[in-house]
């Protein structure tokens, strides 16, 4: 006979998230039942409800885990530069690490991040990663004291436009390049940094596409 390891609330909450957040990523929300976590985790079900008292808790406390690691990741990184252009390299490189480093928290964004229907710490992430772009392409503009308030504002209506596709482009790259590993990160990393940038500053310029026929 074996005899399972006793642990404290403390560890055994610590562990069943870490547990959760594998099925959750493994098989999204929807299809993962309390069971499914209690199986992986080796514990009866009703030790998990001593815990957590529904999936929708579990999920929530398993996401706000994850969008915390993600934030504090990003404001290091973003800190440590001082040019726009710079903080948006660092963001895209720690994009980058936090999906090879933390895979079932990369897998669980990436699966649910579009889906508001699971709870709102995806949602304040998105949130935060619009607004962080936002500020990061906005900054030389604020800081132009030729620019008008009109200009300005109208600047600013496009970034938030244009701010979804690109933060949704680079999930969808990284995603693209974790299953093409031949093709060098460095690579892939520029041209995200050259999408973000580069199209941008096109915009800004004024370079448009003639209307459609």
């Amino acid at each position: 006979m074996t005899t399972r390891q006793r642990l404290s609330f403390a560890l055994r909450r610590e562990q069943l998230l870490a547990v959760a957040l594998e099925e959750f990523a493994s098989r999204g929300f929807h299809l993962t039942q309390m069971e499914h976590v209690a199986a992986a985790a080796d514990v009866s079900k009703a030790l998990l409800y001593q815990h957590f008292v529904s999936k929708e808790e579990l999920f929530a406390e398993v996401t706000a885990a994850v969008v915390g690691e993600v934030t504090r990741r990003l404001n290091g990184a973003v800190l440590r530069e001082e040019e726009s252009l710079e903080r948006i390299r660092a963001m895209v490189r720690e994009v980058f690490d936090y999906a090879t480093e933390e895979p079932h928290g990369w897998v669980l964004v990436v699966r649910h991040l579009d889906k508001p229907e699971v709870g709102a710490p995806l949602r304040e992430l998105r949130e935060r990663l619009g607004t962080a772009f936002a500020d990061l392409l906005l900054a030389h503009r604020r800081a132009d004291p030729a620019m008008t308030p009109a200009a300005l504002a109208a600047n600013e209506r496009r970034v938030r436009l244009l701010v979804p596709m690109m933060y949704g482009s680079l999930l969808s790259l990284v995603s693209w390049w974790l299953e093409h590993r031949d093709t060098p990160r460095t690579r892939v990393e520029s041209m995200a940094v050259e999408f973000i940038w580069l199209g941008l500053d096109r915009l800004r310029s004024g370079d448009r596409l003639p209307p459609p026929r």
